[in-house]
């Protein structure tokens, strides 16, 4: 699988110079960041200052603790979330 790398400097410049507070891959093909139907990958190269909405397809590990450090939040795109057993 290969992926486009994203690292969180590059969130932190989309939300100083965009005003944007939540990251999904069409905000990176709207900014040229990202082809469509490119699977991304944040990684934790930076600083992120801003409490920034993540959604990606992965993260590394320095990654996610930046984002919840900085107050935020992340969604792994196609996680699949087990359902309740139906009773």
């Amino acid at each position: 699988m290969v992926y486009n790398a994203i690292n969180i400097s590059t969130l932190q410049t989309l939300a100083d110079n965009k005003g944007v507070t939540e990251i999904t891959p069409e905000v990176l093909q709207a900014n040229g960041l990202a082809k469509k139907n490119a699977l991304i990958k944040v990684l934790g190269k930076g600083e992120l200052k801003a409490a920034l909405k993540v959604s990606a397809h992965a993260f590394s590990e320095t990654a996610k603790a930046a984002i919840n450090n900085a107050g935020g939040q992340i969604t792994v795109i196609g996680e699949k979330v087990d359902a309740p057993a139906a009773e």
